[in-house]
């Protein structure tokens, strides 16, 4: 799928313009015109400028709402696509577009997912399981509530550190301005006094006035420092997940999102009806957590090699020992889906 630059029109007269992803201009011409603009030039980007195709986790849980309520009423999936294209953001539509192409033209809708590349392995796994069963609505509707479980949690980890991020840019700005405003002042009128200075008094007036002297340098340095920060994003953020998961009061937050993001692949791939230990391996790529990936793919190893799952969960110390108690006594009782739906 290629990436256009395009200018198209408005219903009011204006003009706008913007970057979509489409098979062909007449594809981007007429997604366009389901949203009431009408093209007028494109430009096709080169591959090394064509952004990322990303879908969204609140478009996931769109597409899976619109597809288990339409699919459990007779729908097609065909004009179920169709009508689900128009309920997600403008930048998941081209997805959607092409799904419904690749399924009209007699792709499974698993493979379709594939061939897009927006869809993890857990989500196309889940779907081929489900259509080979016969309830793709059902395990459409499992991932809807997967995905809007997930978003909780992950909004509620984002609302903790809104406000330490807070607190910190504030003092990093008022310890700017104190440094190079008000500690200049001060310590230049008492040198001023013949006053003798403390060495640590002296030495912060020293800073002070050097970034105040050197703004202009200081500032070209930090910007230099912000593009090699962009540029190494990816470590510094793994640094920070590491720092997020032994940082008390975080790494509970951290483990509960692993360990939800865990039970609903579980849940959801146990539902479609996927043997446990080939759940497990898919569960296992869906978390980072170190200490849980260890565990759980040891765990896996043994149940292939013939282990009793109550007795390998007893040893898995990572989880809780009440989660534990209870995936025990849902493997007893047979009910391991309701388990893991519960935990999730």
């Amino acid at each position: 799928m290629a990436s256009f630059f395009f200018l198209a029109a408005k219903p009011t007269g204006g003009r706008t313009f913007g970057v979509r992803q489409a098979r062909s201009e007449r594809a981007l011409a007429e997604h366009l015109r389901r949203d009431k603009l009408v093209l007028l030039q494109t430009w096709k980007l080169p591959s090394w400028l064509s952004p990322a195709q990303k879908f969204r986790a609140r478009d996931h849980a769109e597409l899976n709402t619109q597809l288990a309520q339409l699919l459990a009423r007779g729908v097609p999936l065909v004009e179920a696509l169709e009508v689900a294209a128009n309920v997600v953001s403008s930048g998941g539509r081209p997805i959607i577009e092409r799904l419904r192409e690749e399924v009209a033209s007699g792709a499974s809708f698993a493979d379709a997912c594939q061939k897009t590349g927006a869809f993890d392995r857990v989500t196309v796994a889940v779907y081929r399981a489900a259509e080979r069963s016969g309830d793709l609505a059902g395990a459409a509707e499992q991932l809807a509530t997967n995905v809007s479980r997930q978003l909780r949690i992950s909004g509620k980890a984002v609302t903790l550190m809104i406000y330490p991020a807070i607190v910190m840019t504030i003092s990093v700005l008022a310890g700017t301005f104190m440094m190079t405003f008000i500690v200049p002042k001060i310590g230049n009128a008492l040198q001023e006094s013949n006053i003798e200075l403390p060495t640590y008094t002296a030495v912060v007036l020293a800073m002070g006035n050097f970034l105040r002297e050197n703004a202009l340098p200081v500032l070209l340095v930090l910007a230099v420092l912000l593009v090699l920060a962009f540029i190494v994003r990816r470590s510094i953020g793994r640094g920070l997940a590491k720092l997020m998961r032994i940082m008390p009061g975080m790494r509970d937050v951290v483990l509960t999102q692993e360990l939800t993001r865990f039970f609903t692949v579980m849940a959801a791939m146990t539902r479609s009806g996927i043997p446990l230990a080939d759940a497990l391996g898919i569960g296992v790529e869906a978390i980072s957590h170190p200490v849980l990936r260890r565990d759980l793919g040891q765990l896996r190893s043994k149940l292939i090699e013939g282990g009793v799952l109550r007795t390998l969960i007893e040893k898995v110390e990572s989880l809780p020992i009440a989660t534990r108690r209870l995936l025990v006594a849902a493997d007893r009782a047979g009910d391991l889906e309701t388990a893991f739906d519960g935990l999730a």
